[in-house]
């Protein structure tokens, strides 16, 4: 898939939830009615299928990128829909986070060859493990010692 492919697609899909969220802000908050809300509901939901067709798979990944996106879309909907004025610091931030969407979507991707960094996370779990620390069930600390206990330099805490 083309970066122009793509970008459009999150174009696309911020489209469907901009405009679906203020249909139903028109809708409630401005007393506009049911077909209003209705109208942004439908739009809402078109905004997750239009998501899909992006070429990752990962769903935290795209949904991550997309929110540059939806930032600036939103102060660009405001300007245009409801006459807002950003001022300097909107578009600084507007401008920071396209560039982390940029950075997330379209930086070097890692090839099959490259073997995935090593995550507590993606490691298999045996029986009795925590995953994370690797350390029978019976002898793991409850919630609220970990903190203390991590931080503290005394082996029996």
């Amino acid at each position: 898939m083309t970066v122009a492919r793509s970008v459009a697609l999150f174009v696309v899909a911020a489209l469907f939830e901009i405009g679906g969220a203020w249909l139903v802000w028109q809708g409630i908050r401005e007393h506009k009615g049911w077909i209003w809300i209705g109208a942004g509901v439908i739009a809402l939901g078109l905004y997750g299928v239009v998501a899909t067709w992006q070429h990752d798979d990962n769903f935290g990944r795209i949904l991550a990128a997309y929110g540059g996106i939806f930032v600036a879309g939103s102060i660009a909907w405001g300007m245009v829909a409801d006459g807002y004025r950003p001022d300097r610091y909107d578009v600084i931030g507007a401008l920071v986070c396209l560039a982390g969407m940029a950075v997330i979507m379209y930086a070097p991707a890692r090839t099959d060859s490259t073997p995935a960094p090593k995550c507590w996370l993606r490691q298999p779990q045996t029986a009795g493990t925590s995953r994370a620390e690797g350390v029978p069930k019976s002898e793991r600390r409850s919630w609220p010692d970990w903190p203390t206990a991590a931080l503290s330099h005394n082996p029996s805490a």
